[in-house]
């Protein structure tokens, strides 16, 4: 069986929705295939979120999808988008559960995935009390002691940023490291020990990390981590069908979302670096005024 629409939304996170939303308002018909594992699903709390501040990702999606529902033209399909032929106009998406799906435009908002965790014990904590984004989880973890992951010029980049919400920072970098002198002299001015054996393990209680422990048995005391995770994009499908992506594997949009390859357009995580809920929201509302431009357009000059 094949359903008809005017855009299908490769992703249901907020760029997606927000995409659905206006899509929704503008009387467009739209399907929105979400395989329902969100990457944000690990943490208790999303945060930044203006009249979200804080909610939890499964309260965010309910809401988001009981006030969208007040657009009937908007569907929600719970599948897996595993195949996509056609061009610009005629899209065919097929899917896990054997669903094909037709549509004049597509948006992939299919975020990142992590990739496995290699410390022992960072999946633990992850998203309890190690983060990625101390824009997010900055405030919950102010003026205590953390622990920072990272590696080469980022961490003095990190450590610069963090230190709006403590001044308690170590840097691990988790093996032997390329800092410059420069960069380790600037450290040390802040007061900021680096230490660059391999890490151990992260020992934690109820996600709760406890200390870091290094190869050689140093043992660094902390309540929070921030670290930068391997990610991969959440689907290969962009690149299959001839989406530019950069080195870092987002896929290249201009200023309202559209790719490379006509017809198609890409919001959120999937699209960008900075990797926070309101601004995967905004890329899906610019995304979804590119597509309704799009498609008014080609009706408009139809007639």
């Amino acid at each position: 069986m094949k359903m008809n629409y005017d855009c299908a939304i490769i992703g249901g996170g907020p760029a997606g929705l927000n995409a659905a939303l206006v899509l929704g308002r503008a009387r467009k018909n739209v399907v929105v295939i979400d395989e329902g594992r969100a990457r944000n699903r690990v943490t208790r709390e999303t945060h930044g979120f203006l009249t979200r501040d804080p909610i939890s990702p499964s309260d965010f999606r309910r809401i988001a999808k009981e006030q969208i529902s007040a657009y009937p033209s908007v569907t929600f399909a719970e599948d897996t988008a595993i195949s996509i032929t056609g061009t610009d106009g005629d899209f065919q998406i097929s899917t896990v559960q054997g669903q094909t799906y037709r549509s004049k435009k597509l948006l992939f908002a299919i975020g990142m995935k992590d990739l496995p965790m290699e410390i022992k014990g960072l999946s633990d904590v992850y998203g309890k009390s190690a983060f990625i984004c101390p824009y997010c989880d900055g405030w919950e973890l102010r003026d205590q002691p953390l622990v920072v992951i990272v590696k080469g010029a980022d961490a003095t980049h990190m450590a610069q940023v963090i230190s709006g919400w403590t001044n308690n920072i170590t840097i691990c970098t988790n093996g032997s490291d390329d800092l410059t002198n420069a960069q380790c002299e600037e450290l040390q001015q802040h007061n900021i020990p680096v230490y660059d054996l391999p890490i151990q393990s992260i020992e934690s209680d109820n996600g709760m990390v406890q200390q870091v422990m290094l190869k050689d048995g140093t043992s660094i005391v902390c309540t929070g981590i921030f670290f930068r995770p391997k990610l991969m994009i959440g689907s290969d499908l962009p690149q299959a069908i001839g989406c530019e992506i950069t080195e870092a594997g987002t896929v290249i949009v201009d200023n309202l979302g559209k790719t490379n390859v006509p017809g198609v357009y890409s919001a959120g995580d999937a699209a960008t670096h900075l990797h926070q809920a309101i601004i995967a929201a905004s890329m899906g509302s610019l995304a979804g005024v590119g597509i309704n431009n799009e498609l008014n357009e080609e009706e408009w000059r139809n007639i």
